[in-house]
């Protein structure tokens, strides 16, 4: 049964501590609905209303639109392992980017990884949790080192011109603002 919570607890920050993947969800007012796929050690509880990653060049920037014009965001992380559970958070998101005043104070809470483009922080207005016995068992076996390669063969030029050509625009025409908040 699904239950719901104004917070997390610590028991749900440990379940997210302990995931090794999480989905984002967005929608723009009209349009396609994102839902994409997030790793690499990236994601961090700030505390039991607040939640933030570090997001990294890909090939849309279909989160950061979507959250300039409606803040509209799902976190789901799903256990892959013998105890099942979904946790969804649901919020109001936020794009953080260096020119902000708050970048570095947020930003001291990752590693530097190659790649980076900006902070996404979500402010949870609810939290639900559902059985996920459905979900299949998997093992861990290792991140992938494909886009963090790729980051670091491009160069900090290389992934300033891949900005440029493939991330000012969501894939509905919507402003990315990736250009202006540098």
């Amino acid at each position: 049964m699904a239950k719901f919570y104004t917070q997390l607890d610590d028991r749900l920050r440990q379940f997210i501590e302990e995931q090794k993947v999480f989905f984002t969800a967005t929608a723009p007012n009209s349009g396609r609905i994102n839902l994409s796929p997030k790793g690499i050690n990236t994601f961090r509880c700030l505390d039991a209303k607040t939640v933030a990653y570090l997001d990294l060049t890909g090939s849309g920037n279909e989160t950061a639109a979507h959250l300039y014009e409606n803040e509209r965001m799902t976190i789901m992380f799903c256990s892959f392992t013998e105890k099942p559970l979904i946790l969804r958070l649901y919020g109001k998101g936020q794009v953080m980017s260096p020119k902000d005043v708050e970048w570095s104070q947020f930003y001291n809470l990752f590693d530097s990884l190659p790649g980076e483009r900006q902070i996404i922080v979500l402010n949870i207005d609810s939290v639900q949790t559902s059985c996920g016995y459905g979900v299949p068992i998997f093992e861990f076996k290792e991140e992938r080192q494909t886009l963090k390669e790729w980051a670091i063969k491009k160069g900090e030029q290389g992934i300033f011109d891949y900005w440029q050509q493939k991330n000012q625009t969501s894939i509905d025409g919507l402003p990315t603002r990736i250009l202006e908040n540098r």
